[in-house]
């Protein structure tokens, strides 16, 4: 099952992250690079520094030009997560090339990749609300409203994966098929961002 496998190369990056709990540590993927697990834990290892990217910026009282350096960094994860979600269609898209389509087929309103990106993200969510759920300094009121997110969060978290597997299992069978649509983000571009262009020399 593919949705297994990926949840748990998510949470080894979650776990090796916060060994150090620090946004400026390397990532040490420990998984060959020609593998789909090595392309999981860097795609999870991002969105792990990306989460502690947003709890940072929203210090009240951090300096200013700190924050405007951290929001530029933002930009370039959030750049790096698009990216790597659809290069890893791309892989999917390698991997089911084969497959015969069948002509009443239908497409799903989200490739496989972002389906993936959505466990990645939950992954961390359950990771960070139990730690929540279990904070001994917090009231018992706090714990237990926290571990009703998480039973909720664990069953979102069922849901999706069934998802996921079956998707898989109707692409491989010609029964859905991918067609994959690149973001063409306009923010970042410096040719399509009205105020980056019209700062150009």
């Amino acid at each position: 099952m593919f949705s297994k496998l990926a949840y748990s190369v998510f949470e080894q990056s979650i776990r090796d992250y916060h060994q150090f709990d620090n946004v400026d540590q390397p990532i040490n993927n420990p998984f060959p690079k020609d593998k789909f697990e090595h392309l999981l834990y860097h795609k999870n290892w991002i969105d792990t520094v990306q989460w502690h990217f947003e709890d940072i910026i929203r210090d009240p009282n951090i300096d200013p030009v700190a924050a405007l350096t951290l929001k530029r960094r933002i930009d370039v994860s959030n750049q790096e997560r698009t990216d790597m979600v659809e290069y890893t269609d791309s892989y999917f898209l390698q991997k089911f090339s084969h497959v015969v389509v069948k002509d009443d087929a239908k497409i799903n309103s989200e490739s496989p990749a972002w389906a993936f990106d959505r466990l990645s993200i939950l992954a961390l969510k359950i990771y960070h609300m139990n730690e929540e759920a279990t904070r001994n300094r917090a009231s018992q009121e706090h714990r237990d409203k926290c571990q009703a997110k998480v039973n909720i969060l664990l069953e979102q978290r069922t849901d999706l994966s069934t998802a996921i597997d079956d998707l898989l299992n109707d692409i491989e069978s010609g029964n859905k098929f991918m067609k994959v649509y690149k973001q063409m983000k306009m923010y970042n571009d410096d040719d399509l961002n009205p105020i980056l262009y019209q700062n150009k020399k």
